[in-house]
């Protein structure tokens, strides 16, 4: 199911959402996804005009004038001897003009290669960042999918508690009234079913908030009216390997990594370009005009030109530059060496989460096994006189608690692996990176 079709059936309800569903409505709805997608496209574009400069200048141009014609001379720029008319008339004159300019920088030390050197590092970098937003985007995806289901687990352990708790009452007014269970043993019954729709009430709504915190990491408007499905992730390969066999695996995968990387290819190219202003710039131009009083009576110049350009003084804004690239470029080396030190920290977490999950969810089972061996004896005994209502009732709680405990076990397994696979920066199915 791709994006579309699940958009409509949330309009229309009743349908079950995948997990596979819900990672692909949010790569195409996210927001944060899209605008990183359109911050990638900016980048882009602005290396594209960095390039710009490098390529021939083509300008054409066309005017039409009508204009008096009075001469007013400056003095002595005329010779003294020369006689010209003072008087101002009022009679006007077409001119016409056209013309045609190529010009083409020839060399200028490396400083206009520099800047669009740094541009192209400044877009991947931020190509790196689009990937970043991915993958928390598809951590949040994972996580919301996993709480919405361990809500739904949830309120399916209060239904079934809910079923045996109207069972043990309905067993308990039966014993009342033939006198095998004093009176208290009912009212101990119904207080523990009316907890029990407690429960049921809190579990539903507590499912339906998280299926609308799904929508919203899917970056979607619709409604609540679906269940998820039982989609889980599998064993990360590789999650009980050591810690720096890992870790070397996320520091090469890892694109916030690989971001501060190019913006520091980005700096040291800005370094470059901005030496490079310290030296001349050579260009070279070529036009031709048509010009004239009337349309038919134009006539044509051609015209080329050398131009070696040296900025001398621009009150110390080089120097500023320089230092401002230096300064930059040591800031990002900075920050790759606190984001390493992040990711081993993130890598270890994820990787002991994963493990202590493991065995976790190994006790819960076991833990849930036993309750339910000691509801059933519980069941028994009181079902033959020799138990009470309360050990019954401690039996169903210990069965319930138990039967929860699995859900959050299961849930905090299906989360740390997701994490693992975030900082490992482990490709989701389909994707395309």
């Amino acid at each position: 199911m791709n994006a579309l079709p699940l958009l409509l059936a949330l309009a229309q309800g009743g349908t079950v959402v995948g997990l596979d569903d819900a990672i692909r409505t949010a790569r195409a709805h996210q927001p944060q996804l899209v605008q990183a997608r359109d911050a990638t496209a900016v980048s882009a574009a602005q290396a594209d005009e960095a390039f710009a400069p490098l390529m021939p200048q083509v300008t054409g141009t066309a005017g039409y004038s009508r204009s008096t014609a009075n001469f007013a001379p400056r003095p002595g720029a005329l010779p003294a001897n020369l006689h010209f008319s003072t008087s101002s008339l009022w009679t006007s004159y077409d001119y016409w003009s056209s013309g045609l300019n190529a010009s083409l920088l020839v060399w200028d030390f490396g400083q206009t290669r520099g800047a669009w050197d740094a541009a192209r590092s400044g877009y991947e970098a931020q190509r790196q960042t689009e990937r970043a937003t991915w993958e928390t985007v598809l951590l949040q995806v994972r996580t919301a999918f996993f709480a919405a289901r361990a809500a739904r687990d949830l309120v399916r352990v209060a239904r079934d508690t809910l079923a045996n708790l109207q069972a043990h009452l309905d067993q308990t007014t039966g014993f009342v009234e033939v006198g095998t269970q004093p009176e208290i043993a009912l009212a101990q019954s119904r207080a523990d079913l009316a907890n029990g729709r407690v429960q049921l009430i809190a579990a539903e709504n507590n499912y339906e908030t998280a299926k609308a915190q799904l929508n919203l990491a899917m970056g979607i408007e619709g409604s609540t009216d679906y269940d998820v499905g039982d989609d889980r992730l599998l064993a990360v390969e590789g999650e009980g390997r050591p810690l720096d066999a890992l870790l070397e695996e996320a520091i090469r995968a890892r694109p916030e990594v690989a971001s501060i990387e190019a913006q520091i290819r980005a700096q040291e190219a800005t370094l470059g370009s901005v030496r490079a202003g310290l030296l001349p710039s050579l260009g070279v131009s070529t036009g031709v005009t048509d010009a004239g009083p009337t349309l038919s009576s134009t006539v044509w110049n051609w015209t080329a030109a050398a131009t070696l350009t040296w900025y001398l003084y621009q009150g110390g804004l080089t120097l500023a530059q320089l230092r401002q690239a230096e300064a930059s470029a040591d800031a990002a080396r900075s920050q790759l060496v606190g984001l390493r030190q992040q990711i081993r920290l993130d890598v270890d977490t994820a990787r002991r989460a994963v493990l202590a999950s493991l065995a976790t969810l190994d006790a819960a089972r076991d833990a849930l096994v036993n309750s339910k061996e000691l509801l059933r004896l519980a069941e028994g005994r009181y079902q033959t006189g020799a138990g009470n209502i309360i050990e019954l009732g401690d039996a169903q709680v210990a069965e319930t608690t138990a039967a929860a405990q699995m859900v959050q076990a299961d849930f905090n397994l299906s989360a740390a692996r997701a994490k693992l696979l975030q900082v490992l920066a482990r490709p989701a199915p389909g994707d395309e990176s």
